[in-house]
């Protein structure tokens, strides 16, 4: 079955509203499978979950919601029964509000018999409705208990428009193949004609794919500069690159005012020289225990002196060169600098990154934004919040959004919740990149990774990707692609389907009776070739040639029925 005509597949719906609101919207694919989804029947269908109060109230607008109040325990909360089933991919959505108080987390939560599954969370406000978009799958198919929960148990929370919604394996790969049509392709019309202009009808046509616009690709180290195998796997591969440790600061200035640039300078040139990007990473890192060791013992005036003259080294050193840096790696979950510095560290770094390089994207870097739907350090509220607090610090310079991607595989990957975490973070309006992404290892490893890769790919907000997958002779990071003699390993294999079906593609056809082919292609260079044409010279033989143009599929400004039309000139 063709994947891109499920009859009657429900259309994902991408929305996601950041603002908190006066009033809740009506719920998504009016409430699913939810009973009663915007209380308009009152309790019908909803229960106590744990030991709690219910309610229904109206709004002066006329709104009816729900209210959970005298909560003893985090999980006291409402609560409905569903039952899940493992074969299908839920997202989930609701409108939360707090009683009182400035602000506090409400994770929405399925517990099965066996196990408990947060489908997602937000930062919700008193006074305003707030937005939790999420999802789910499970490992095996039974009874489920939605409920909500937060830690504040002072706060009465209040739900109103609720939704879950089930998709098949099938509608869920259908919604990637509309996406992918609609964003990572053009329709082409190709036409072939000869010298003299007339068509060449039922000529065999060759397309083949140079470059893809969509950059993929993966992480290396130093160990590729010795190693010729690495080098050929490598370079057959992938035009986009970040190295993994040669560019960290506790690499370049192991010891105070001794820095050394050697590895990240050979590897700068050898991408160089095989025409690979490289995403630089990164300036500084929030974690404290990653650190050069002699930093964590300045005082704050040493250290800002020392935080000065290593942005200005690295960067004055690279500037122009790389497409982009993460500037202050992972600063939701750790704060180094912000604690010893000033708490507006990372905005300052920011703006002095940007005078440095006015050329590369300025990136943040963060973990577990799309990978856990119960981190609420880097959840996509959090992300979000992020990049309002370096606005307010006074950068008002471009950003871009790095998502690490680095997925436990202990279960499965949720991938409805990883769908739902780029929604959200999308709502800045900002460039997005999966920027390390790797599966632990374990059974599933290849499966998952093709999911997670297949999901980043066809997401319309997400404009790159680079695996977390440097290879290293006693291993690698998390996982390998290859095996020590750089044959590939089945995740390898997966990574090279991807690569054939989506950035080196090539496509076969026929010309018609007026010399053209009509095809839709991923955005790219490509190359059209006609093996078969007759050229009849003055004095000599017929003899057949080999034609050949090279021509750009891109994004086209209009409806997604225009056609790009290329004419090959025989």
């Amino acid at each position: 079955m063709n994947i891109g005509f499920v009859a009657d597949t429900a259309p994902y719906d991408y929305s996601f509203t950041s603002e908190c609101l006066e009033n809740a919207k009506k719920p998504q694919y009016n409430g699913g499978i939810v009973l009663n989804p915007k209380l308009k029947e009152g309790l019908k269908g909803w229960n106590s979950f744990g030991n709690v109060k219910l309610e229904v109230r109206v709004s002066e607008t006329g709104n009816e919601f729900i209210v959970s109040y005298q909560r003893n325990r985090s999980f006291d909360s409402v609560s409905q029964e569903f039952f899940l089933d493992h074969e299908k991919l839920y997202t989930f959505s609701a409108w939360v509000q707090i009683s009182h108080g400035d602000e506090a987390t409400v994770v929405a939560t399925f517990r099965t018999p066996t196990s408990f599954y947060n489908a997602g969370l937000t930062k919700a406000k008193s006074g305003c409705w707030s937005m939790l978009k999420g999802g789910l799958t499970v490992n095996q198919s039974s009874s489920s208990q939605l409920y909500f929960q937060s830690d504040n148990l002072s706060v009465d929370i209040w739900v109103d428009s609720v939704s879950l919604q089930p998709f098949s394996q099938e509608e869920w790969k259908s919604h990637q193949y509309q996406s992918i049509e609609k964003v990572r392709k053009s329709k082409v019309k190709i036409q072939a004609v000869d010298d003299e202009g007339k068509p060449l009808a039922n000529r065999t046509l060759t397309i083949a794919q140079k470059f893809a616009r969509f950059p993929f690709g993966c992480a290396i180290n130093k160990n590729i500069l010795t190693k010729q195998a690495y080098k050929d796997w490598f370079t057959s591969r992938f035009k986009y690159t970040t190295f993994e440790n040669e560019m960290k600061w506790y690499t370049n200035e192991r010891f105070q005012n001794q820095e050394d640039y050697s590895a990240s300078d050979a590897l700068l040139q050898f991408a160089k020289s095989n025409g690979i990007s490289v995403r630089g990473h990164n300036v500084f890192w929030n974690d404290p225990k990653y650190q050069p060791s002699w930093v964590p013992n300045l005082k704050p005036k040493q250290l800002a002196a020392a935080a000065t003259k290593r942005i200005n080294s690295i960067m004055r050193r690279y500037s122009s060169q790389l497409i982009s840096w993460d500037v202050v790696n992972e600063n939701m979950h750790f704060n180094f600098f912000e604690k010893n510095l000033a708490k507006m560290a990372s905005s300052r770094f920011y703006s002095i990154a940007s005078t440095l390089d006015k050329t590369a994207a300025l990136f943040l870097n963060e973990y577990n934004t799309i990978e856990e739907p119960g981190d609420g350090s880097s959840s996509p509220d959090s992300y979000l919040r992020k990049i309002r607090e370096i606005r307010a610090g006074g950068y008002r310079g471009s950003l871009s959004v790095g998502l690490e991607g680095h997925f436990s595989n202990v279960n499965i990957v949720n991938i409805p919740y990883m769908r739902s975490a780029i929604d959200k973070v999308a709502s800045a309006r900002l460039p997005i990149w999966i920027t390390e992404l790797d599966v632990q290892h374990g059974p599933n490893q290849a499966e998952s990774l093709e999911q997670v890769l297949r999901e980043a790919h066809a997401h319309p907000a997400v404009n790159g990707m680079v695996m977390w997958s440097a290879w290293s002779p006693e291993g690698c990071y998390r996982m390998c692609l290859t095996d020590n003699n750089f044959r590939n390993l089945p995740t390898g294999e997966v990574v090279d389907k991807i690569i054939k079906e989506f950035f080196s593609t090539v496509v076969m056809g026929t010309t018609d009776g007026n010399g053209f082919y009509e095809t839709s292609l991923i955005h790219g260079d490509y190359e059209a070739i006609f093996t078969d044409i007759i050229r009849y010279q003055p004095e000599k033989d017929a003899k057949s040639t080999r034609i050949s143009q090279d021509f750009k599929v891109e994004p086209i400004l209009g409806s997604s029925g225009d056609v790009l039309n290329i004419n090959i000139l025989g």
